[in-house]
This record gives structure tokens, C-alpha cells and sequence, in this order.
């Protein structure tokens, strides 16, 4: 698949080498490897262990905890491909983390996304590709172009998957948005969906404090609905809890939990588990962004991949294509799907 393959060199880091392997496996190139060794007191040294003198680098590693450590090995790999004379370096990372910290809530607080922008482009990088990046005006904090891809057909097909294989009703299956600020992301799915899910939903809801959510109201019929909330990412799994039980608490049918980015940090494991005992929700699908270490994972987990996405995206970039294509294509297959579900109840 992929064109001019012995200029190109594919990395995974720490936290990316299963992703790069099955980027790698779809393309149908060998993943290059890095030898990284940690000294006593922390520091990480890496090596690669091919030449990438003149190559086009690929750099795959998400940034998810431990943060700071993913952060320093992402820069160093950086480092270390430049000063190897590669000819250009695209670091991918499917979750950008200190994303969150995109703006000044208040006096005296840092704009941290700025600054992990900033030591990207000062250690190396040619290019930054992301996936669902938390807001996407922190496109303009990098000074080297930045493409930020979004998982809505990868969201969209899975969710058209469980309406086709239950048999729902399309009428009866609604996106919901857990909040205002995600309306952007619950249309982008929408936009796939082409009719299988009927209608927007959105959560009215406040944050006294980071990591905490309350409830205000239910905005949109979900009354005997099957609801699929989609969101960015899940971290503790309070907030989207709260949304889930909401939903319940106003005659939802069922909930399923739809994010992009799946931390399951602190409770997290254990909320989800408790919140799908208690029927409060049936599933939760993430993609695999992030690599998930055993430990979090649970029953009712399901995790999608999004190397077919990236894979295509990278090709594209290489045979220097247009990605947008690669949307608008993909696009229309789903839709056509979608329609084919639809005009089955109609009949």
C-alpha cells in the first residue's frame, strides 16, 4: 500500500509500539525499532537501531501516563532522529496530553499545551499529527504544520455496527453530548451516521473543580431511547458516569459510552464496572489511542482500533495526496451503509 517504502521509517515508542505495529502491518512495512535504556536515577536514553540518515521518520507515541516520562522519551527520540541526519521527522501522537491546559482559567496559571507545542517544534519536529486533540485552537500553538484527524467515522461505523446488529429502530437510537462544548464532535459523528441515529441530545452541566461534573439538565427527547454519548476522552469516569445516570434517571431505554481516548485513571475501572452491573450503562468503546495496560481494563470494554485511519492518512501524506479526500471517500461508503439500514424500516 504504501508508496516509496524504503524512504520511510515507522517508530512506536513506549506507549505507541502496538499502534505502530499495526499501522506498520496495514501498510505493509517493517517496523523500525528504537533500543531505549533507562539509567538509575530516571534518565532515558534512545538509539535507533537502523539508519535514518535521509529518511522520512514517523514517530508514534502517545503522551498518557506516566505523562511526563512519554513526554521526555517522545522529545529525546526527537532529538535523536535529527541529530541522525533523518530529512524530515512527523511525530504522531493519538492522545496529546497537557491538552486540557490549553487557556488561563485564572491569574498565574500556565498554558502548558503551549509549551509542550513549543519543546516539540524546538527539539526537531518537521510536522505534529494528533487525534481528537481536546481543543482544536491549540493548532495554532505549534509554529510547523499540525494536522489533527478525528475518530468520528471510526465512532460512527462502530455505533452503526451495534444499531445494524441489534436491529434498532434508527428511530428510536440518539447521539447525546455530554456537554456544550462537544456539540462540534457529536455532529462530525452525526455526519457519518446518515440517519441511523435521530436527533442530538445535549447534557447542561458545571465543574466546580477539574475532574468533577454536576448535572444541571437533559436538553432533547430520550424518553425509550437507546443513547449513545460521545465524548473526547474518559479520565476518572465520574462525569460521564453522571451523564450516563442522568440519561437513565429521564426514561432512556439503554446507554452506551462512546470516547475517543480511554485514561481510566484513579476509579475509573471501578466506576465503569459498577455503572454497567447496575444497567446504568451496557458498553463502552474507546479507541486504542492510548495503549491500554491489562490492569484497566474491564468487562464491557470494548476498544476499536484507529491504525486504518492513521495508516491511510500517513500514505496520503507520503504520496502527497490530499487527506481531506481520504475523509470525503470514507465518508461516503459509511453513508451509503447507513442509508441501506435506514430504508430497511422504512419498508
Amino acid at each position: 500500500m504504501l508508496s516509496k517504502k524504503e524512504n520511510v521509517h515507522i517508530f512506536g515508542l513506549t506507549q505507541g509500539v502496538e499502534l505502530a505495529q499495526e499501522i506498520c502491518d496495514i501498510l505493509g512495512v517493517k517496523r523500525k525499532e528504537v533500543k531505549t535504556l533507562k539509567f538509575a536515577d530516571g534518565e532515558i536514553l534512545i538509539e535507533s537501531l537502523d539508519s535514518v540518515r535521509g529518511k522520512e521518520i514517523f514517530v508514534i507515541q502517545s503522551t498518557s501516563t506516566p505523562v511526563n516520562e512519554s513526554i521526555m522519551e517522545l522529545l529525546i527520540a526527537i532529538d535523536a532522529f535529527k541529530r541522525g541526519s533523518a530529512e524530515k521527522i512527523n511525530v504522531v501522537i493519538p492522545y496529546y496530553g497537557y491538552a486540557r491546559q490549553d487557556r488561563k482559567a485564572k491569574g498565574r496559571q500556565p498554558i502548558t499545551s503551549k509549551l509542550v507545542a513549543d519543546l516539540l517544534t524546538k527539539a526537531g519536529a518537521d510536522r505534529v499529527m494528533t487525534i481528537d486533540i481536546h481543543s482544536p485552537q491549540s493548532m495554532g500553538f505549534f509554529d510547523v504544520p499540525m494536522d489533527n484527524f478525528y475518530t468520528a467515522q471510526t465512532l460512527a461505523t462502530e455505533i452503526i455496527d451495534t444499531i445494524e446488529v441489534k436491529n434498532w429502530d434508527p428511530a428510536n437510537c440518539i447521539l447525546v453530548s455530554p456537554d456544550y462544548g462537544g456539540m462540534t464532535r457529536v455532529h462530525k459523528v452525526e455526519s457519518y451516521t446518515g440517519g441511523v441515529t435521530n436527533g442530538i441530545a445535549v447534557i447542561g452541566k458545571r465543574r466546580p473543580e477539574p475532574n468533577k461534573a454536576e448535572v444541571e439538565f437533559v436538553l432533547g427527547d430520550i424518553k425509550d431511547k437507546h443513547c449513545f454519548i460521545i465524548d473526547d476522552m474518559i479520565d476518572t469516569g465520574g462525569t460521564i458516569i453522571n451523564a450516563a445516570k442522568a440519561l437513565k434517571e429521564q426514561g432512556a431505554k439503554d446507554v452506551h459510552i462512546f470516547a475517543c481516548h480511554g485514561l481510566f485513571n484513579g476509579p475509573a475501572k471501578e466506576r465503569m464496572e459498577a455503572a454497567i452491573s447496575q444497567n446504568i450503562v451496557q458498553e463502552v468503546v474507546v479507541t486504542n489511542t492510548i495503549q491500554l495496560a491489562e490492569e484497566k481494563k474491564f468487562k464491557g470494554l470494548k476498544v476499536i482500533s484507529v491504525a486504518p485511519l492513521l495508516a491511510e492518512m500517513i500514505d496520503s501524506s507520503i504520496s502527497h495526496e490530499s487527506l481531506t479526500e481520504v475523509y470525503n471517500n470514507k465518508k461516503q461508503i459509511i453513508w451509503d451503509r447507513a442509508q441501506c439500514i435506514v430504508n430497511k424500516f422504512k419498508k
